[in-house]
């Protein structure tokens, strides 16, 4: 799963891209380094919009300047491109974007499918499902707090009536630990294979 953000550097990536003239600089920068008048002369544009939008890309890292004597060269910053393609234009982080949201969308219509506002109203046949309600349920505890099993069975209760079908739920799925009738949750993640 890609952290957020990790997400946000990919989303500004895309957002700074997605500009006709910026992406024509960058072409341009990829073949030599150029000044603002050059680029301007080149993509029949005034300098004052190419230095802002070179600014924008050098803001993001896209690329460098150096000052030679009055006039500033831009250069692409490839180091920086390369990073992005390898720790975020990687095929396995861009599909997991779509995984993401796939995921977290089957997961509302499961909820949906199983809960009366906060009520579960039955606990799922299948057993990706029953998990997705469980997480659920597992949020209503806070992580750094111990419970007692009544405190456990009252929390469960809320939301639905078979405590302990719950409670030995969240134990056999490493989401909630128990020793001497304490429980406390843990942040293990169980995915649904």
């Amino acid at each position: 799963m890609m952290s957020q953000d990790s997400f946000e550097t990919l989303l500004n990536f895309f957002k700074v891209l997605g500009n006709e003239t910026r992406l024509k600089l960058l072409g341009l920068l990829a073949n030599e380094t150029r000044s603002v008048g050059e680029l301007a002369a080149m993509l029949d544009l005034r300098e004052p919009t190419i230095s802002h939008h070179l600014h924008m890309m050098r803001e993001f890292g896209l690329v460098d300047v150096e000052a030679a004597g009055n006039v500033r060269i831009y250069r692409l910053n490839t180091k920086f491109l390369e990073s992005m393609s390898a720790d975020l234009l990687s095929q396995e982080r861009l599909a997991n974007l779509a995984q993401d949201v796939v995921g977290d969308e089957w997961e509302r219509k499961v909820l949906k499918t199983f809960l009366d506002g906060e009520r579960i109203t039955a606990i799922p046949a299948q057993y990706k499902k029953q998990l997705v309600v469980i997480k659920w349920l597992v949020d209503k505890f806070e992580m750094d707090r111990r419970y007692t099993e009544r405190e456990v069975n009252e929390i469960i209760k809320q939301h639905h009536q078979d405590s302990a079908w719950f409670r030995r739920s969240f134990i056999d799925h490493g989401l909630m630990q128990r020793e001497n009738s304490v429980y406390w949750r843990v942040s293990a993640a169980p995915t649904a294979s």
